[in-house]
């Protein structure tokens, strides 16, 4: 024997009653022996509680909703029953709606509707879906008897929540079914005392109903068909890549219940659990999914973590004070006066030094369980031997739930990295010896974003999702952009690395989307959006979506985006930037983002700084790590002043090959910034603060080689004309340089804690003379290389290895969140 449960959604409309008695002829066909139990149609539940409380005001209204409900349900006969059934049931049915009615109006003149009134109000719900469907069934030729429970299931008189009478009832159940071989299509929810009165089974109660039968009938297993694929690994509405757990314990599935899981309600499935009747939890819109499996046997080698479950919302207090320490009863005292009060505890937790308890509750219990616990620890309190009761709201239970945790070590320390690393405090801890959840309390802000984390930690640890904000995309962002597309496959199957562009903004505009902003379409989705550029905006709404591996992108070069670092990095979000502004403003500002960085466990990388894509920074940094020392840095450090003096000749004067060099993309977009020295200058002040040196910008000392005019030219446009008025200046030094054999190289240099940048003719013998193209070259002098220094050379400027510099750092940021 099989117990089949469908619960409202199943019977939503005749379409859906349709769908399940497809599913009941494939069972029937097989050859198996049923029997089902139903709900109320979907929604008809709670319209009886509405009419009920309409009525009891006196508000005749009640009489709409009472004629909607009638009328659904003849209906629901026209269209699911079929002659000779049809008339029979529509009379059953409507003498039983004037029953209803006659009931209502009784509660109506009284103006009140007891708990005993209402549960005889609320199995008019379970008895019509009921009768309707057995009769429906009858015409495709399956013998279905329409079992009323009221008959079987016997309890007190506890109206709204009744207790069964096992003994009773598992002998009327086995009485009833040896006598009526048909298959008994049963109502859900209800019941009736010993007197005959009807009585309800309280929240959960359909899926009670079924464990009943279960129990009595000895079943084989109990099936729920509800509107999902089983019990999922979490909240699907929160984690959107929950997928269905197809095997569990029973203590596995009531502590996901407990947890807010919807699928099951723990006490309903106690009835079954005693003996040990496995559970299947399927959905009635996609039969053939297995759905869950639920049972008293546990795979040693499953996963150790089965689901990840939260309560939305709590309230944490603590009872703490030097007092407590060594004194027996304490807890006893506090649990009493909560149980008293009838306030249930969600969560608890004391540390070994028996200093406080800490413990939570529903946030509708708390100023009841701070007024009654304050009340009962008065005196102590008065004597300081006890502290006031500290309370905290707005916060959620996160949990991971699994048997096999108790065999696996480091599971709390996976979690725990999981929550540091994206920066979610964790308030209390909980864990029982049993291993089978630990619990933390975390603000109710970051439930999604901790359950995302944990999801991501413990079922898709092949598979790292990175939730990105760019501002600036021009011709690096745009680049970057690209690169990421076609990228984007090879990185999510060999390297687990799934990239999604969330949040997009330029100067004008910006744009939204928490699944990820499609890439072959990022432009006009751009253009297209309603929301002005605000950079404060952009960063609140990255803050309030609140995502799991978020990372910020900066790719301009705007002083106002860097100003608002600090508070990103606060936020434990991870920064990738070629904007040299932050890292090249004054040192105490440079070691605050460094230090907050460091604090908040989040990454501030900026190798792109220095040297586009090249690895300067990292170079440099793994050298000090190591041990070594610095003697001596110099670099070309500008790919644009490397691109100009390397293609400086007779034919392409100075502020021709300047102009090309802006329309490559290699120079700012005022070419100033690179010819005065001032972005090398960025440049070497970075890699001596690398160093560990506090220098400020005024501590470099710069070679000028433009004139006066030139550098105070109102426009770009004006700067060009007064630097054609030097390209005979350029050309005499070119020649001269020539003629010596030698080059013409912008030299930045840091010895002995100074440095400089300068126009210098390099021979044969050294390592820049033989540079071309847009090429930077660093040379590192250290105790190590001394002899032979370290070179690192490569293209220093130009969107495409900006652009993989910044990718490169992206997926660093992802590999270290993982």
């Amino acid at each position: 024997m099989k117990v089949l449960k469908f619960g409202g959604s199943s019977v939503g409309s005749p379409e859906r009653i349709n769908g399940l008695i497809e599913i009941l002829k494939s069972y029937y066909k097989r050859g198996e022996r049923i029997t089902v139990v139903f709900s109320a149609f979907g929604g008809v539940t709670d319209s009886l509680i509405k009419m009920s409380k309409l009525a009891a005001k006196g508000d005749e209204k009640y009489r709409e909703i009472f004629m909607a409900f009638s009328k659904r349900h003849q209906d629901a006969v026209n269209d699911l029953v079929t002659d000779p059934f049809k008339e029979q049931a529509l009379a059953e049915m409507s003498q039983n709606h004037e029953v209803l009615k006659t009931l209502l109006h009784g509660i109506f003149l009284v103006r009140e509707a007891s708990p005993r009134t209402m549960d005889y109000v609320l199995s008019f719900g379970e008895r019509n879906s009921a009768f309707v469907v057995a009769h429906a069934l009858r015409r495709t030729g399956i013998p279905a008897s329409f079992l009323d429970a009221r008959l079987i299931i016997k309890t007190d008189k506890s109206f709204g929540n009744a207790k069964v009478d096992f003994e009773t009832t598992n002998k009327k159940i086995k009485k009833y079914y040896a006598q009526h071989p048909e298959i008994q299509i049963v109502t859900g929810f209800i019941s009736s005392s010993k007197g005959g009165l009807t009585t309800t089974l309280g929240r959960g109660g359909s899926d009670f109903t079924a464990a009943i039968l279960a129990a009595g009938l000895d079943a084989n297993s109990i099936e729920i068909w509800t509107d999902v694929d089983g019990v999922l690994t979490t909240d699907p509405r929160k984690v959107k890549k929950a997928f269905t757990i197809p095997n569990m314990t029973y203590a596995e599935a009531m502590e996901m219940s407990h947890f807010g899981a919807k699928v099951i309600y723990p006490p309903t499935l106690q009835p079954a659990l005693e003996k040990l009747i496995p559970l299947y939890i399927k959905n009635t819109f996609k039969p053939d999914f297995e759905g869950t499996y639920i049972s008293d046997k546990k795979d040693p080698n499953d996963l150790a973590v089965i689901g990840i479950s939260s309560i939305n919302q709590v309230a944490l207090l603590t009872l703490q004070g030097s007092g407590m320490f060594g004194v027996p009863g304490i807890a006893g005292r506090l649990f009493g006066t909560l149980s008293s009060a009838g306030i249930s505890v969600i969560l608890i937790t004391q540390g070994s030094s028996e200093h406080s308890i800490t413990f939570a509750v529903a946030p509708s219990d708390a100023k009841k369980a701070l007024r009654f616990v304050t009340k009962e620890f008065e005196y102590e309190m008065e004597k300081g031997l006890v502290e006031p009761i500290k309370a905290e709201n707005d916060l959620s239970v996160v949990a991971i739930i699994g048997e096999n945790m108790r065999f696996r070590p480091g599971i709390a320390g996976r979690m725990f990295q999981a929550l540091g690393r994206n920066g979610i405090n964790v308030i209390a801890i909980a864990q029982g010896s049993s291993e089978l959840n630990i619990s933390t309390v975390v603000k109710r802000d970051d439930e999604a974003k901790a359950m995302n984390a944990l999801h991501e930690a413990f079922f898709l640890s092949d598979t790292k999702e990175l939730h990105l904000f760019m501002t600036g995309v021009g011709l690096i962002g745009s680049t970057l952009i690209d690169q990421i597309k076609s990228q984007s496959q090879f990185l999510k199957e060999k390297r687990g690395l799934e990239i999604k562009i969330v949040g997009l903004a330029n100067t004008k505009k910006m744009a939204f989307d928490e699944n990820g902003i499609d890439l072959t379409n990022w432009k006009p989705i751009l253009e297209d959006s309603d929301k002005v550029s605000d950079m404060g905006l952009f960063v609140s709404q990255m803050k309030n979506l609140n995502l799991s591996n978020t990372i910020f992108v900066d790719n301009t070069a705007n002083e106002k985006v860097a100003h608002y670092y600090e508070s990103i990095l606060e936020s434990s979000i991870s920064i990738s930037t070629p904007n040299k502004i932050a890292t090249s403003s004054s040192y105490l500002q440079y070691l605050r983002l460094k230090n907050i960085a460091a604090k908040r466990g989040v990454q501030f990388v900026y190798e792109t700084n220095v040297g586009a894509g090249l690895p300067i920074i990292s170079t440099l940094n793994d050298l000090m790590l190591s041990g070594d020392r610095v003697i001596k840095i110099e670099g070309v450090l500008s790919g644009s002043m490397s691109f100009i003096f390397n293609n400086l000749s007779k034919e392409n004067p100075f502020s021709k090959i300047v102009k090309q060099a802006k329309e490559r993309g290699f120079t700012e977009p005022d070419p100033r910034e690179d010819i005065s020295g001032a972005d090398i200058r960025r440049k070497i002040l970075i890699l001596a603060r690398e160093t560990g040196l506090s220098l400020e910008a005024g501590d470099v000392e710069i070679e000028n080689i433009l004139s006066q005019s030139a550098l105070e030219a109102k426009t770009v446009d004006t700067f060009f004309e007064e630097l054609e008025k030097m390209d005979a200046h350029f050309e005499e030094m070119r020649v001269k340089a020539e003629m010596e054999n030698k080059a013409l190289r912008m030299i930045a240099t840091l010895e002995d804690g100074n440095t400089k940048i300068g126009l210098e003719a390099v021979g044969t013998n050294h390592p820049f003379y033989s540079l071309n193209g847009s090429d930077n070259m660093i040379v590192f002098t250290t105790e190590r290389y001394k002899e032979r220094p370290l070179v690192v050379r490569g293209p220093g400027a130009g969107a495409e290895v900006t652009a993989a510099g910044i990718f490169a750092e992206i997926i660093q940021i992802g590999n270290y969140l993982s």
